[in-house]
């Protein structure tokens, strides 16, 4: 494990009609950056700014990303964490809002059930213990108690900008303790 190249290797079991073990290999981001300077330098790979809080049990994940643009409301959030995640990454761009959570310990649940490696959110979350219990990755801005508003208004798989860096859907996401990076394809080293 002392490999600059090393793996970061996490099995993740869910649930989807049937118990099922996945091996998520999860690449070091720093690593990933050192091996791609030429895609860091022509956008093909970007960083997210370090403004991202550690919440759930996993605190390495990568997959596939979908988006989902919502602000102060969750309805679209759960629709989509309903779906199979397959292994992907939810990005929620929710306006870097700090009035409400987007994301709480129930949707968190469900979105490990259903498949889904992490959730990154562009505001907050609430429900930290139950989060904390739960094998998914979520990086969030903060935490507050207030919950979102239910009138499903949002967007769902449209490009999206946290903190001036786009996001598209099926583009690839790379978190771990040291940051999170998006790529276009699928990283290896």
């Amino acid at each position: 494990m002392n490999n600059i190249y090393s793996l970061i290797i996490h099995t993740c079991s869910f649930n989807r009609g049937s118990n099922r073990n996945m091996a998520m290999t999860t690449l070091a981001t720093s690593d990933a950056c050192d091996a791609n300077a030429k895609l860091l330098s022509n956008g093909d790979l970007r960083m997210l700014p370090p403004i991202f809080n550690i919440y759930g049990q996993r605190r390495a994940f990568s997959g596939p990303i979908v988006t989902v643009k919502v602000f102060e409301d969750n309805v679209l959030v759960k629709e989509v964490l309903k779906t199979g995640g397959e292994g992907r990454v939810l990005v929620v761009d929710g306006g870097g809002s700090m009035g409400c959570a987007i994301l709480g310990g129930k949707l968190a649940q469900l979105g490990h059930d259903m498949g889904w490696v992490g959730v990154v959110v562009n505001g907050c979350i609430r429900d930290v213990d139950e989060i904390s219990r739960c094998d998914i990755g979520i990086r969030a801005l903060a935490s507050v108690p207030r919950r979102p508003s239910k009138n499903g208004y949002g967007e769902k798989h449209i490009p999206v900008y946290i903190r001036g860096t786009l996001i598209r859907d099926g583009e690839w996401l790379y978190a771990d303790s040291d940051g999170i990076l998006i790529s276009k394809t699928q990283l290896s080293i």
